[in-house]
């Protein structure tokens, strides 16, 4: 009956996790060496949104994990543009951060020769009202175009979190329904492109206290948990974050004791 469980959770697992929840030594390493020049393309909360400082953005942020775990750092380019949408077709493209994702992604992304890019879009096209569809096409465009002209690890950040749906006219047709909908179509395109996913909304968990005051921007608490959940992902899939940790053991000298905890016995 355990097994017969274990197999039927297995099988409602995408595609590319079965084969490591059947055989954890066969799960895929996405990059073994160490990342050295990463673009993160995205909208205003990529940009730094509200964040007080820079390096309290997630991008900053999550420069710093991964330096954290590679003996080398990263270099981090942060290509964020406050109300960015994802093409000149989206909806109130005129009235929207340009250019688009469509429109500068070889510049501003294959141009740098990135070997990691983080891709996060859906905000702001879910607000204009752009059909899902719509922007699933143009995603995928950009996303394939990044790994065509690139061979990074790419990275879809989905929609964050937000409160204040129906504050600024003509970004006002988003909801939570509306986001939920975007998010698992990027999930779903993530896979079909070969992309790791990141699901920053469930990392803020819909806890109002993580966005600032105007409704859209995550705040300094939401920006960290962004970063944690990007780097999770990352680590995950990557063994190249591991090098840190490697080389430490080498050489590392037990530091616990645990002789007071085990006199109370």
């Amino acid at each position: 009956m355990r097994r017969r469980s274990l197999l039927q959770a297995i099988s409602s697992l995408p595609a590319a996790a079965q084969t490591s929840a059947a055989s954890p030594a066969a799960k895929r390493d996405w990059r073994d060496k160490p990342f050295r020049v990463a673009v993160a393309l995205g909208e205003s909360t990529t940009a730094g949104g509200t964040a007080t400082a820079r390096e309290r953005s997630w991008v900053s942020r999550l420069a710093v994990l991964i330096n954290s775990a590679q003996i080398e750092p990263v270099r981090m380019l942060n290509h964020g543009i406050g109300a960015n949408v994802i093409s000149p077709r989206s909806a109130h493209y005129k009235d929207s951060g340009r250019p688009s994702a469509m429109e500068r992604y070889e510049k501003q992304v294959i141009a740098h020769k990135p070997d990691l890019v983080l891709v996060s879009y859906g905000l702001n096209d879910a607000r204009a009202g752009t059909p899902v569809g719509q922007f699933i096409e143009d995603l995928r465009t950009v996303v394939n175009g990044i790994k065509a002209g690139t061979g990074a690890v790419v990275a879809i950040v989905n929609a964050y979190f937000m409160t204040g749906f129906d504050r600024y006219d003509p970004f006002k047709h988003g909801s939570v329904v509306s986001f939920m909908g975007y998010n698992a179509a990027e999930r779903r395109l993530a896979e079909e492109c070969d992309a790791l996913y990141v699901d920053a909304w469930d990392a803020e968990g819909m806890a109002p206290w993580v966005i600032d005051p105007d409704g859209v921007h995550a705040n300094d608490l939401g920006h960290q948990l962004i970063a944690n959940r990007v780097f999770e992902v990352l680590a995950k899939n990557c063994s190249c974050l591991a090098e840190r940790a490697r080389e430490a053991r080498k050489g590392f000298k037990p530091w616990r004791d645990e002789s007071v905890l085990k006199k109370l016995y």
